[in-house]
């Protein structure tokens, strides 16, 4: 078979496709070695600079410090989803990233809702009915008809 016969035949639907063009759809993760490595190198340097500021205490404010090592936490989470597991808009026509999306707003809804019930607890919780006081040793003994001369 020659080669444009070939090239014919893989193109026209009855013959196998030897080249891995993105214009069939995306039907699975495609990884490479260098794409690993991105991701691999970029966990390990977000892992190493909120280690360094944390042992090193550059930021002396601690509500500082959990918003910055909070936001390198989402930027190390974003890396691993698109480098590790490979979630974009095109794998399995979008819905593995509609899929995410939605649990993450999901799980946000359960974590703020539970936060607000949380810290506003004594605010919404009924009014106390006041607690009645113990007797006295000696109210006791009277109230039970025991006199002491």
């Amino acid at each position: 078979m020659s080669a444009a016969q070939h090239t014919a035949n893989a193109h026209d639907g009855h013959g196998h496709d030897d080249h891995h063009d993105d214009h069939h759809g995306d039907v699975g993760p495609h990884s490479t070695f260098s794409g690993y490595m991105v991701g691999f190198v970029l966990s390990i340097i977000l892992t190493a600079i909120p280690f360094w500021l944390v042992m090193a205490k550059v930021i002396a404010d601690r509500n500082t410090a959990v918003l910055v090592l909070g936001a390198f936490a989402v930027v190390q989470i974003l890396v691993h989803m698109v480098c590790f597991l490979h979630m974009n808009g095109k794998v399995e026509g979008g819905w593995t990233l509609l899929s995410t999306i939605f649990t993450v707003v999901f799980v946000a809804i359960a974590i703020s809702g539970t936060l607000w019930v949380m810290f506003h607890m004594n605010a919404n919780m009924m009014p106390g009915h006041p607690t009645p006081t113990p007797p006295t040793q000696t109210e006791s003994g009277a109230a039970a008809g025991h006199h002491t001369p």
